[in-house]
């Protein structure tokens, strides 16, 4: 099976230059954990309610852009991949979801283990869930 039959579309992204108060009234709107950081549909990084926690609510004066604490780096697959590869990369790189890209680049969806788990394999998502937990 591959990603592109599992993905979650459409994706909410935001811009280096949000505002950490705007990202986070956004994801309580909708109900969202993670938001991929995108510029020119790109994905660049991603930002997480623990990266809002961890990183930016201990230091908070005032507002400030989410720049500077989103997670860079964003690891991708591709729509075209299997599952199971998508999987592989998740344990990998200790990831519970992946940001989906096509091939030049641009985001066209999200997959996560609990879609994995709900439309592909629940025992594939168990074992991938277990190597992400796993002690390194």
């Amino acid at each position: 099976m591959l990603v592109s039959r599992i993905m979650r579309t459409p994706v909410t992204t935001i811009t280096p230059d949000t505002s950490v108060r705007a990202a986070a009234a956004l994801m309580a709107e909708l109900d969202l954990g993670v938001l991929p950081v995108c510029v020119h549909g790109r994905p660049i990084g991603i930002l997480t309610d623990r990266d809002i926690v961890i990183r930016w609510v201990p230091n908070a004066v005032a507002d400030s852009s989410i720049g500077p604490i989103m997670t860079p780096g964003i690891v991708t697959c591709c729509a075209d991949q299997t599952v199971e590869q998508a999987a592989y990369l998740m344990s990998d790189r200790r990831l519970r979801r992946l940001v989906v890209v096509d091939i030049a680049g641009k985001i066209v969806g999200i997959v996560t283990l609990g879609d994995i788990a709900n439309d592909a394999s629940e025992e594939l998502a168990g074992q991938t869930l277990g190597e992400i937990v796993e002690e390194p």
